[in-house]
């Protein structure tokens, strides 16, 4: 009863403060366990986004929902609303653009609190739930990757394919790709994902896989989250490396650069002693991006200089490579490693090595975010783009854009993530 009541205050207070058209008793079909929440830290920061793009008007409300039936009653009332509401799912907030706001509507705050109390109940979305001996994984959609890690890890496994950053959610990523240096060899994440439960556009909870609704499985996953809200996925895993082998070498030519990580990731089919587990890459316009983005990696005492390579046009081009181990195998990852560098081409003595545990190599960029927020250099606009680019145009791509339009123009980073089409 005292649950009910705090709901309705609530839903009087949301009339009230912002002119809510609605009638009351449609709102009260959220249930009286949802968490509605018009706490104006809460509004606000659901109003924003990573990007910072953007200047949306704050939603009317922010829910925190506790199970799948919470999302689906609540998509149902926006459905059977005589007067109509939005409803946005919002994990993280690492959206660029606005895309998970809602002006007019209720945004569904998956990944926790961002900002207020929000409306206690004491529920709780369910944690992960980890199955051994089928090496995966049922996660809630806002769970944030870094969590699924150490929760998995506590079984000695993990999942197959990353983000180069782990404080996003589950649901987020696999709205769109998840893609990091694995995609070459497991996929994208979407594709390593044997079910889903999505909330559909008329409030309809639906578990699917391959074999189960698969046309709303393929349509979600990657979907950008036009199809439905994801509550739930169930992660394939693999056993956990304990260690990483971190490499950094540079090219001055961008043709040979891209040869060799074409090369690097036609190994995926070979045993895993026969290639890297991780193959990326970043442009290097200006002295300031190599010696600061992600600076831990080179030595202040020994910072690179650009123009002592003689670099094409300006422009340096560095593949970004890592091998996975055990501590039981450490006796061989250095021949292992040395055979592989052998068949490259990069500038000679610019090799940068590192060593580290598996977790502070997945959990790297969050290292430099804190970095960033201590300068307040994180709460700042993120004009971010990704873009496929065919293997036929990517030489294009660098003359006109890498070393026409940017130039020496711009220090932040930009990534080149080479993929198998078939992945």
């Amino acid at each position: 009863m005292a649950t009910k009541l705090l709901l309705t205050f609530a839903i009087c207070r949301l009339i009230v403060t912002v002119g809510l058209t609605l009638d009351p008793t449609e709102l009260l079909l959220l249930g009286v366990d949802a968490q509605l929440s018009v706490d104006p830290t809460d509004v606000k920061a659901a109003s924003l986004d990573f990007g910072l793009l953007t200047g949306a008007q704050p939603p009317l409300a922010v829910m925190h929902p506790a199970s799948s039936q919470d999302v689906a009653q609540l998509v149902k009332a926006a459905y059977g609303s005589n007067f109509g509401f939005t409803v946005s799912a919002r994990g993280h907030g690492h959206s660029i653009n606005g895309q998970a706001q809602t002006a007019n509507g209720v945004v569904v705050q998956m990944s926790g609190s961002i900002g207020g109390s929000g409306v206690a109940s004491g529920r709780k979305p369910p944690h992960p739930r980890v199955w051994p001996q089928e090496r995966f994984v049922d996660v809630w959609g806002g769970e944030l990757w870094i969590d699924v890690l150490r929760s998995t890890l506590q079984h000695g496994l993990a999942p197959k394919s990353w983000t180069d950053y782990l404080y996003l959610s589950v649901g987020g990523t696999l709205s769109n790709a998840g893609i990091s240096g694995q995609a070459f060899n497991h996929g994208p994440q979407i594709s390593n994902v044997h079910e889903l439960d999505v909330v559909t556009g008329k409030g309809e909870l639906l578990t699917c896989s391959e074999e189960q609704n698969s046309e709303m499985f393929h349509a979600v996953l990657g979907g950008l989250g036009q199809f439905g809200i994801i509550t739930r996925a169930r992660i394939s895993l693999e056993p956990a490396p304990q260690r990483v082998r971190w490499i950094r070498v540079l090219y001055s030519n961008f043709s040979t650069f891209t040869r060799d990580q074409e090369y690097l990731i036609s190994l995926h089919e070979q045993p895993a002693s026969q290639k890297f587990d991780y193959v990326e890459g970043f442009v290097i316009v200006d002295e300031g991006l190599i010696n600061n983005w992600r600076s831990s990696f080179f030595s202040p005492h020994n910072p690179v200089k650009i123009s002592s390579l003689e670099p094409n046009g300006g422009v340096l081009y560095c593949l970004e490579i890592a091998k996975n181990y055990h501590e039981s195998t450490a006796s061989t990852i250095d021949q292992e490693v040395e055979s592989l560098l052998k068949k490259l081409n990069f500038i000679p003595a610019s090799v940068f090595t590192t060593d580290m545990p598996y977790v502070d190599f997945l959990d790297r960029v969050h290292k430099a975010e804190l970095k960033l927020r201590s300068k307040g250099l994180w709460e700042v606009p993120h004009p971010w783009l990704n873009l496929f680019v065919p293997k036929s145009k990517i030489a294009d791509f660098d003359k006109g854009v890498f070393k026409g339009i940017l130039g020496n123009k711009t220090s932040g980073p930009i990534l080149i993530y080479p993929m198998n089409k078939n992945k």
